[in-house]
């Protein structure tokens, strides 16, 4: 699906199924909270959740059979640097309350100050990491 209506789409998707979830369920579809409690604290009352995670691997790998050029990606990195950048981004999302996409998705959606702030300094963060490696 390369082509220029694939980002449009991923976001209408994303928007779509993040206000289903608002309206159906009364939850923000916050990635990295829902994974962190169904990890945390499992609870069977919170059941949506576990299908909500079941959805997004099944999708993916849905998604990899019908367009595996897409998955093509090349790192280069050592998987040491790859383990370090997982591990930053998963610091970063717990010290942040929320990952990049469900701060820009959810919390500006609902005009959340703390989630407007956070998206203003992700993006100017690399905006300025983009800018210094060009000057690098």
């Amino acid at each position: 699906m390369n082509n220029i209506f694939a980002p449009l789409l991923g976001g209408i998707i994303i928007g779509t199924a993040s206000s289903l979830l608002l309206i159906g369920v009364g939850r923000i579809s916050g990635i990295s909270s829902i994974l962190a409690q169904t990890i945390s604290r499992p609870v069977k009352e919170d059941f949506w959740k576990y299908f909500f995670l079941l959805g997004l691997v099944v999708g993916s790998i849905l998604f990899l059979i019908i367009s595996p050029k897409d998955y093509e990606v090349a790192l280069d990195l050592s998987k040491t640097e790859i383990i370090l950048g997982g591990f930053l981004v998963g610091l970063g999302t717990r010290l942040g309350s929320g990952c990049t996409s469900g701060h820009g998705v959810c919390g500006i959606s609902r005009l959340s100050r703390r989630s407007i702030l956070a998206t203003l300094i992700f993006i100017s963060t690399g905006v300025l990491t983009v800018a210094l490696k060009g000057v690098l």
